[in-house]
């Protein structure tokens, strides 16, 4: 069973820019990890801490070596829901500034059930 997958508007406007097969391939891998978001050894989850400089705990990644893109995700434990936070081409220091930049435009209610479907 997958949790439920919610995406930020932010996010949801890069991944309707991606290229159709860029796309494709991104869906595929938010699908599998949303089966188990949580960290590793028992999910699929890629915590990110403290990454250069900027406090991201409590956020995870899906990382696409082949295409260049980085997925920047939270979570809501209680009601299995996995918030796709940011969705970006560009490099990794790029992606986790725009993840500390949402941080601070919604606070700790980027770990609650705030952001709309993801279809």
């Amino acid at each position: 069973m997958r949790w439920n997958i919610r995406i930020s508007k932010e996010a949801q406007k890069e991944y309707r820019n991606l290229d159709k097969g860029v796309r494709l391939q991104v869906l595929a891998g938010i699908l599998k990890v949303s089966k188990n978001p949580l960290p590793h050894p028992d999910g699929y989850g890629k915590p990110l801490g403290n990454k250069h400089g900027k406090n991201l705990t409590g956020f995870f990644k899906i990382k696409y070596r082949d295409i260049g893109i980085r997925v920047v995700y939270t979570l809501v434990l209680k009601e299995q829901i996995m918030n796709i936070i940011v969705i970006s081409e560009r490099s990794e220091e790029f992606c986790y500034e725009i993840a500390v930049k949402l941080y601070e435009k919604y606070g700790t209610e980027i770990f609650k059930d705030i952001f709309e479907e993801f279809n």
